[in-house]
């Protein structure tokens, strides 16, 4: 816990842990900028780090919003810095983004941001990596070719694989998220097995427009291809988003061949150096908030 959080200062700003309860607002605001998130994402999220998310208030009137949830003693993301568009320009959300950083102590924090607010992210010791596009669109169909043998429903794979794959495209293990995102009712997984190991997976859930897919992870586009075309048969008609890293030619390839559009670009920044993922395995970002 912060210095300031639970005591007002002298303009009357109070900064405190939400409850769990309370993560909702923060996606309230993301999904009014525009974010689109889970239905179901409080609910997943709470179970990272209930300490990493905080709120700002005046007069017991939330003020900002920010999340920065440690994944382990080496490694935090933060997300949902948001401020009220009538109360910026106040200090307000430097303060709180103060008290999430402290939250994060030494670890290492990544986060991903808008590309306007790149030098102010700079600004605060982060650097930039890479930027992720988010795709959408209504999905064209696969190719009648893609090779669907193999798919099975992810809840069927053994965790152990699951996260051993995760290892390798993301920073720190995330046991107690990975769970609640894979068991959530309304989300799907599939997973694609291979010579008796998990050559890919991914999921699917609904949000506040269409569904999005993620993460997908893979070690080839046809392994990817095949997955998605399997979570694709579970959104009907509507929307679908996929989050990918341009820097990863075959995912962005894929986004298009199904005809996705770019609609939206964050900036991935970190503090300092991680374990160096296998990007070439990602064909689709987990979630822009928590990585």
């Amino acid at each position: 816990m912060t210095p300031s959080a639970g005591h007002p200062n002298a303009d009357g700003l109070r900064i405190r842990p939400m409850r769990p309860d309370e993560i909702s607002l923060a996606i309230d605001w993301a999904a009014a900028e525009g974010w689109n998130p889970g239905r179901s994402d409080a609910a997943c999220f709470a179970v990272v780090d209930p300490g990493g998310f905080l709120i700002a208030e005046r007069e017991g009137v939330p003020v900002a919003t920010v999340s920065c949830v440690n994944y382990d003693d080496r490694f935090a993301f933060l997300g949902f810095y948001i401020v009220r568009s009538e109360l910026r320009g106040h200090g307000y959300g430097l303060r709180l983004w103060q008290a999430a950083m402290a939250h994060a102590g030494s670890r290492v924090v990544g986060l991903d941001g808008v590309v306007a607010q790149q030098d102010n992210y700079r600004k605060s010791g982060f650097s930039y990596a890479y930027a992720n596009i988010r795709y959408g669109g209504r999905p064209v169909a696969l190719p009648q070719s893609v090779e669907r043998s193999g798919v099975v429903t992810l809840g069927d794979v053994s965790f152990a694989d699951i996260e051993a794959s995760d290892a390798t495209v993301f920073p720190a293990p995330r046991r107690a998220f990975l769970r609640a995102w894979i068991d959530t009712p309304g989300h799907v997984g599939r997973a694609l097995i291979r010579d008796d190991t998990l050559a890919a997976w991914g999921v699917i859930r609904p949000c506040r427009i269409g569904y999005k897919i993620g993460p997908l992870v893979a070690e080839r586009r046809d392994d990817a291809e095949a997955v998605i075309a399997a979570l694709l048969s579970t959104a009907g008609e509507a929307e679908v988003f996929l989050d990918v890293p341009a820097i990863n030619s075959a995912a962005v390839a894929l986004a298009e061949s199904l005809g996705l559009k770019p609609v939206f670009e964050t900036a991935r920044m970190y503090t300092g150096p991680i374990p160096p993922p296998r990007i070439e395995r990602v064909f689709g970002v987990t979630t822009f908030e928590l990585g």
